[in-house]
């Protein structure tokens, strides 16, 4: 997996959050149900989403996590940097330091290859993008609910 778990988790609470209306807190604890992730973990997610300024967050009884801005502005480059990093777009395939042009590794021009095709997919879809497709397409989000189911609670 090119993600790191923290991440793929990061991208579908955001999915999740776009699915809201704007300026709706969302509970984390109902959220950790709905997506079957674990509530603490789902937790340090959001924080370091809340401290990239991706998220919002509100503590109270009303309180829970919103994105700062509409989905459409919010690109899956996003929130993979600010979980991630850049690593996944700069550090070489093999992990070998140094690795370039100048000193490349045996998969250096592959890897560069399928590199900038995931930068232009990560850049250039947005949060809406996704969840159009999942309730268009009827696709699911979690193991066992659509986008759809989603949209109901």
């Amino acid at each position: 997996m090119l993600l790191s778990k923290s991440c793929v988790y990061g991208l579908r609470a955001a999915l999740f959050l776009a699915t809201r209306k704007d300026g709706e807190y969302t509970p984390i604890k109902g959220m950790s149900e709905k997506l079957e992730i674990s509530f603490h973990f789902l937790t340090k997610i959001l924080q370091q989403l809340t401290a990239e300024g991706i998220l919002k967050s509100y503590k109270g009884p009303n309180g829970g996590v919103k994105l700062t801005k509409p989905g459409h502005e919010v690109t899956l480059m996003d929130i993979v940097l600010a979980i991630d990093g850049p690593k996944l777009l700069t550090e070489c395939a093999l992990g070998l330091p140094g690795c370039g042009l100048k000193n490349p590794c045996p998969l250096h021009d592959k890897w560069a290859e399928t590199r900038d095709s995931i930068r232009d997919m990560l850049e250039n879809t947005s949060l809406t993008d996704l969840v159009r497709k999942g309730i268009e397409e009827n696709l699911r989000l979690t193991d066992d609910g659509d986008f759809e189911d989603l949209l109901r609670i």
